[in-house]
């Protein structure tokens, strides 16, 4: 199979069967071999249902129906788990992507061996306060945080090679950094192409406040895994040891100095340095356990299902 377009969404009842003829229209037109992955992230529309008449007229729509809203990272991971593609698609149900931009992404993974294909809109017709100033703002701390060079992390329109999926794990509101986690993984060919965009023709932006909060903590996460997240020891193992021993060290020179210099002195006990040598070598000691801790986690853990899928079609 050449091509696999995953879709997730959330109440897009209007623009499915538009958006679906695009894409049909599009990979019949460039002779693919594709499947179209529909994932509903707990509609509460009738978009479920539109999804289902797809897929008995079209064998190659598949649908993933979660049992509630789980996000859409949740959403990608499903699809990504499932794709069979060599290519692999993501892309909006908003219409704001367009499905003509299909046959250059797919030429740029295979023939120019491409490991990511990320879209750029770099003429947006959303609003510039709300929306484009926070995006701006997004991207230009991605590229800071992380290294990797593109001008529009937000962008829904991507293509990966389908090893690049299966290697990686979307989760919180990480879809926003795929590339950066791709990079994480060893797949550094990341190269971005200029698309349209188009203005919202159906429905409400899901985009708010609370996602532009998200997508910045989910950043932060992404730069400290990326740093320390296979051996947590390093940093704060590192950080308990220091802190011990300047703890030690303070404490030495307390005890020195009232055995040699100030014996009828105050106590050591009645000294504010003594506090905070005690506290400085609790807190070291704390950091070494919670490096300990987290070594024996990562060693242990068990990956979990991150959402309930409530129905399939055509898997």
């Amino acid at each position: 199979m050449n091509i696999s377009v995953v879709i997730p969404l959330l109440n897009e009842e209007e623009s499915l069967i538009e958006l679906h003829d695009w894409i049909v229209k599009v990979m019949q037109s460039n002779r693919f071999l594709y499947e179209i992955i529909f994932i509903d992230d707990g509609s509460t529309d009738q978009s479920w249902n539109i999804i289902s008449q797809l897929a008995e007229q079209n064998s190659a729509v598949k649908g993933i129906q979660f049992f509630k809203n789980f996000g859409k990272s949740q959403a990608l991971h499903a699809g990504f788990k499932v794709a069979k593609g060599d290519v692999v698609i993501t892309m909006d149900a908003d219409l704001q992507d367009s499905p003509e931009e299909i046959p250059e992404l797919y030429n740029l993974i295979k023939q120019e061996d491409y490991d990511l294909i990320s879209g750029w809109k770099k003429k947006r017709f959303d609003n510039k306060f709300t929306k484009n100033l926070p995006s701006k703002l997004f991207n230009w701390a991605a590229r800071k945080t992380s290294g990797v060079k593109l001008n529009d992390f937000n962008c829904g329109l991507k293509a990966y090679k389908n090893t690049v999926i299966k290697h990686i794990d979307v989760n919180g509101e990480m879809h926003r950094y795929i590339p950066v986690l791709a990079k994480n993984a060893g797949f550094v060919k990341i190269g971005e192409k200029v698309v349209a965009h188009q203005a919202r023709k159906y429905g409400e932006t899901k985009f708010g406040m609370d996602r532009f909060i998200n997508g910045f903590l989910d950043l932060i996460t992404i730069w400290f895994l990326s740093r320390f997240g296979k051996r947590p020891m390093y940093l704060f193992g590192g950080l308990g040891i220091v802190m011990f021993f300047i703890g030690f060290c303070f404490a030495i020179y307390l005890g020195i100095d009232k055995l040699f210099f100030n014996p009828y002195g105050r106590l050591i006990t009645q000294r504010p340095q003594f506090f905070i040598a005690l506290t400085t070598m609790i807190l070291g000691t704390q950091f070494f356990v919670a490096g300990f801790l987290g070594e024996i986690i990562l060693r242990t853990k068990k990956d979990s299902k991150r959402y309930l899928i409530n129905e399939e079609l055509n898997f």
